[in-house]
């Protein structure tokens, strides 16, 4: 079945055409002036951040993302950001994002390196990114635009979106995005054979890493939460992950990572990263998943970098599409 008849429309789509609808509603009088006669451009709401309370703009129009979490959020959300870090790819923007959304924002950097001077040049009046990426530039960064930071990324996602949408004003916008998700979710659902028929399907995410041993995925990271929306069934090796993230082993240890699916990724090079390597063994071969031909190689921007809704809405149409094969 091929994905488009499969979902009536993105969420991106969702998102934007109700952007115009909704654009008054996120402006308006300032929470704090007391007085319904402020300027919009003056307005301001306060969010509920890792750092703090933090007043932002209630209609922000310059906002800079330092991570790949809150450029999907935004993009999701229908705000094309003025600046973004880029991740470690050579793609720059992760390579599942449409091109027409991503075309031009400026680039301020690396994710972890972030051009501060670059960023102070756009003029934002709103930042978004995580304590955990950026939390020791937060004081320079608050100089430059009220700096909106949760504490993590990656598993708490969801909540972390609200942030977002709050900081941006697009809580109406995120509840249609949310509802979408969550109706697609019980579409693939649905298209697999129905929840027991889900939770009897035992399925791990590997990840092959440049600079690293190979991981297992855990119960408590971005792509996990995908997989137990859907209902599917997770190994009993996933909960020997270290903090529910991930169980690392070495290629001559592969073999625990068999399950009825195995999807995997690679970050970095295939060599360097031991993808060759350990799906060039016999290990590799003689597990189940593989002599049944239930293993897919999958896009690592998408699966594991992208980070929310965009592309979650992805991964959900290639997961119907992979297992139902």
């Amino acid at each position: 079945m091929p994905l488009c008849s499969f979902r009536p429309r993105t969420l991106a789509a969702v998102s934007l055409t109700t952007v115009a609808a909704l654009t008054l509603a996120a402006c308006g009088s300032s929470d704090d002036s007391g007085s319904d006669s402020a300027p919009a451009s003056d307005a301001t709401r306060t969010v509920k951040t890792a750092m703090g309370d933090v007043k932002v703009k209630k209609a922000p129009q310059r906002v800079v993302v330092l991570d790949t979490a809150e450029l999907d959020s935004a993009l999701t959300l229908g705000v094309k950001p003025v600046g973004a870090t880029h991740a470690d790819v050579t793609s720059g923007f992760l390579n599942y994002l449409p091109k027409d959304q991503v075309a031009g924002i400026e680039d301020v950097g690396q994710m972890m390196t972030p051009n501060l001077e670059a960023i102070a040049g756009l003029k934002p009046d709103l930042i978004l990114t995580s304590k955990i990426r950026h939390g020791d530039k937060y004081d320079e960064l608050s100089k430059i635009a009220p700096t909106v930071m949760t504490e993590n990324t990656g598993y708490p996602w969801k909540e972390n979106f609200q942030v977002h949408a709050e900081a941006l004003g697009k809580q109406a916008e995120a509840k249609m995005v949310a509802d979408g998700y969550a109706d697609h979710v019980a579409d693939v659902t649905k298209a697999l054979g129905g929840e027991e028929k889900v939770a009897a399907t035992e399925v791990n995410m590997v990840r092959f890493v440049e600079g690293a041993d190979i991981r297992i995925y855990g119960r408590k990271n971005y792509i996990a939460t995908i997989l137990a929306d859907v209902g599917l069934g997770r190994p009993a090796i996933t909960d020997k992950a270290k903090d529910g993230f991930s169980h690392d082993v070495s290629p001559e240890k592969i073999d625990l990572a068999d399950a009825d699916v195995v999807f995997h990724s690679t970050y970095g090079d295939p060599k360097k990263a031991k993808e060759t390597e350990t799906t060039g063994s016999g290990l590799w071969k003689n597990m189940d998943a593989v002599k049944n031909g239930r293993v897919f190689a999958v896009d690592d921007q998408l699966w594991i970098q992208g980070i929310g809704y965009t592309a979650a809405d992805k991964i959900l149409g290639e997961l119907h599409e992979s297992l139902t094969k």
